[in-house]
């Protein structure tokens, strides 16, 4: 499972969605797949593809990769894993919940889940150095409140395990610095602000959002549509590293041979991925938005919800509907009322087409305080005991670690460092 929003769509790694009625879907939208569909051949070919992350020339090149043994491939009956998590930054809303967490409460019950706190993310821009610690634990439990069950998924913090930005700098010895230049979030980013104004961390993020992704060996990442990019990214860097360092280099160096990374396939949900901003439904919701009017934040109060949800945009049209691209604000807030009501999309449709936005936003208003009470309730409980939340994440980041060190020394040893 490792995610993203304004910051570069990273509160992902949003950084990554939801799944509320139905089963998770793969989409093939990326423009390469890993390996051919007959898996027991010994060599697979495959092309690699630049056309998707950038506008200019495409790069294509026909390479033979090894294959693990069929011993070494997991049984069936092995979970797939997933990682994914949020930023510490701001006030975690509506869009984190909906568009992410929210998903991971039915994924856990499925899959190998790793959740944590992408805090090496938040500093990409200027942030408040007596903040981050604060907010860092605040995420935490509110992963907790919303339902995460620690006896079915790792909740860690990312500085935690330190493999993280090791792997990120051995994986940037392999990205061609083209491909970081043509992340689109990047080039608007560093446009607005200034190329004095912005750090390298802006630039490289990809590559650590990579590493967050690769050191896992995830099977899956969620996803939203705004950071397809991103993964797609990962996913050329992983086959990559596999060509340049894998396959019969990797083995005539004492490793086990085939591919050093798995490359993840995205997770994207069939409804709510988007929760747009209560002042414009074109508009993600997004914690850096000016207007706190724009966002329901998940521990605003009773009173708030009530007036925030009275205040949004809405439009002059009779009835209420989905789907109208005329009408993007009564799509968003008939989504957002169908996710935390629990109710399906016909059901919402029948229910809410012949009422007017008056009567449609008390029950929305409604709806949501009482989804998000019971959160408020266990999130204060948890912040309430540092001793459970300290041992939580201690423990969580250290089932991390254990995997990802596996990782990392593999990594280590076939780009031929001397072993440790």
């Amino acid at each position: 499972m490792i995610r993203t929003e304004t910051r570069m769509g990273r509160s992902l790694l949003s950084h990554f969605l939801v799944l509320s009625q139905s089963s998770p879907r793969f989409t093939p939208s990326l423009s390469f797949s890993a390996f051919g569909s007959n898996r027991s051949k010994a060599h697979s070919l495959f092309r690699l593809h630049r056309s998707s992350i950038g506008n200019s020339s495409q790069c294509c090149c026909s390479i033979s990769v090894t294959e693990p043994a069929a011993s070494e491939r997991p049984p069936s009956s092995i979970k797939q894993r997933i990682v994914s998590g949020v930023q510490p930054t701001g006030s975690i809303h509506l869009g984190n919940y909906l568009g992410a967490i929210k998903n991971w409460i039915s994924l856990q019950d499925t899959y190998d889940t790793l959740f944590f706190i992408v805090d090496l993310h938040a500093i990409t821009l200027p942030y408040d150095t007596q903040q981050l610690s604060k907010a860092t634990r605040n995420t935490a439990a509110i992963y907790l409140a919303c339902g995460i069950d620690t006896s079915k998924a790792s909740v860690f913090v990312q500085s935690h395990v330190r493999a993280h930005v090791e792997l990120m700098w051995l994986l940037s010895s392999a990205a061609p610095i083209g491909w970081l230049n043509r992340m689109i979030q990047f080039k608007e980013k560093s446009r607005k602000a200034g190329d004095d104004n912005v750090g390298v961390a802006l630039l490289t993020y990809p590559v650590l959002m990579a590493s967050d992704i690769l050191l896992y060996q995830s099977d899956l990442v969620p996803v939203g549509e705004d950071q397809k990019q991103h993964l797609e990214l990962t996913r050329e860097l992983a086959e990559r590293v596999n060509y340049l360092y894998g396959g019969r280099k990797w083995k005539k160096l004492g490793g086990r041979g085939g591919n050093i990374f798995k490359v993840p396939e995205p997770l994207i949900p069939p409804a709510g991925a988007r929760v747009m901003s209560l002042t414009d439904g074109l508009s993600k919701m997004s914690k850096s938005a000016p207007s706190d009017q724009s966002r329901i934040n998940l521990l605003d109060s009773k009173d708030v919800i009530v007036s925030k949800i009275k205040r949004c945009k809405t439009d002059s049209f009779s009835g209420l509907e989905f789907d109208n691209p005329e009408r993007p604000e009564c799509n968003n807030l008939l989504t957002v009322y169908q996710l935390v009501s629990g109710k399906t999309k016909e059901e919402v449709k029948q229910e809410c087409e012949n009422m007017n936005w008056g009567t449609f936003k008390i029950l929305l208003a409604d709806a949501l305080v009482e989804h998000l009470h019971p959160i408020q309730v266990r999130y204060n409980e948890i912040v309430s005991d540092s001793a459970y939340l300290d041992e939580v994440l201690a423990e969580g980041a250290s089932k991390a670690s254990s995997i990802a060190d596996v990782t990392l020394n593999n990594v280590y040893q076939a780009m031929g460092f001397f072993r440790r």
